[in-house]
């Protein structure tokens, strides 16, 4: 094989990767990292609980590529999260019977609800969604707080955790299941008439118009799903962390770094699902390594912070500046 071949290959493999490049060449690092950090990482029990814990974050950080892809924000994920596991345990303790099928389907529901409430107000009152969705982050966290006094009560069955902490086949973690599952969906999601819709809206709202697109219905099915995918989470959150009033607090910001980290540009227009929820495996990659070279979990958010300056700044960087300098010192003409 020629040098030839290998760069064109290599070129092809960039193109097909396309903006979110950086983040699987950050992820493949972080995970040659902790492999050198603790040999036993690569375990299949161990990895599988790496995957199993990083899945309630892949799925949020592939519902808010839904609502940043189209030019919006979803702030409101977290408190769904939280209010998913508190409602659901406050179910079980009125009615400890209730088939856990059918308390998930609730909490499905219940998530879309809330999307749909934040996107008919975000759409139809013009309400900026970063004010909307902070409102009902704040609504639905001072709910909780208010219905169980800051302290839930109640507990969550084992049927009801088993998608959380239970094993299919007895090995493979249902959490890991269930991302695989919502990951391929919205890959599919996004390929298919509808997932264009999403990304011309973000591109420019008014020439998606002109083109036919119901800009305030994509938009608003966008905030519908992120709802249910934030849903989906909770269910995965309460069953291997068990009920607490703090159960989903800080996974918007996550959710929306993870995106970020993906190469997703804020304001929409750009972006692959695929980067986004790769960006969520490597901020739970990296907080794992931070954590095994024992640095303080609480440094978690200034990373966090430092990680959405950093990756936004390089995506608004005017790289077409130096590139024209060199061509111009060269004697060279612009291309």
């Amino acid at each position: 094989m020629t040098t030839a071949t290998v760069t064109r290959h290599g070129k092809r493999a960039v193109r097909a990767l396309g903006t979110g490049t950086p983040v699987f060449v950050l992820l493949a690092v972080l995970l040659a990292a902790l492999a050198l950090t603790d040999p036993g990482f690569y375990e299949p029990d161990r990895f599988l609980s790496f995957v199993k814990r990083a899945a309630p974050l892949v799925i949020l950080a592939a519902g808010q590529y839904l609502v940043i892809v189209c030019g919006e924000f979803d702030l409101s994920v977290g408190a769904i999260v939280t209010a998913g596991v508190v409602v659901a345990a406050e179910v079980y303790g009125s009615f400890p019977g209730a088939p856990w099928p059918l308390v998930t389907a609730l909490l499905l529901v219940a998530g879309g609800v809330a999307g749909l409430v934040s996107g008919l107000v975000t759409t139809a009152l013009r309400v900026p969604s970063f004010i909307t969705t902070l409102g009902m982050m704040l609504i639905l966290e001072g709910a909780v707080f208010f219905w169980t006094g800051g302290s839930p009560h109640g507990a969550l069955p084992d049927a009801f955790r088993r998608l959380g902490r239970g094993a299919a086949f007895g090995w493979l973690p249902w959490a890991v299941i269930v991302c695989l599952v919502v990951g391929a969906a919205a890959v599919l999601l996004m390929r298919s008439d509808f997932g264009r819709t999403l990304v011309a809206t973000g591109d420019s709202e008014r020439a998606a118009a002109l083109a036919g697109v119901r800009v305030p219905r994509a938009r608003i099915i966008a905030f519908v799903l992120s709802g249910v995918a934030a849903a989906i989470a909770a269910v995965l959150v309460g069953g291997f962390s068990g009920v607490s009033a703090q159960a989903g607090r800080g996974y918007e910001f996550e959710a929306i770094t993870a995106v970020v980290l993906g190469g997703v540009v804020l304001g929409g227009g750009r972006g692959s699902v695929v980067a986004a929820m790769a960006g969520a495996f490597s901020l739970q990659a990296l907080f794992t390594l931070l954590n095994l070279q024992g640095v303080s979990g609480a440094l978690e958010s200034t990373v966090q912070g430092c990680i959405v300056i950093a990756a936004v700044g390089l995506g608004a960087a005017d790289w077409s500046r130096p590139r024209r300098r060199r061509t111009k010192l060269s004697g060279g003409q612009p291309s």
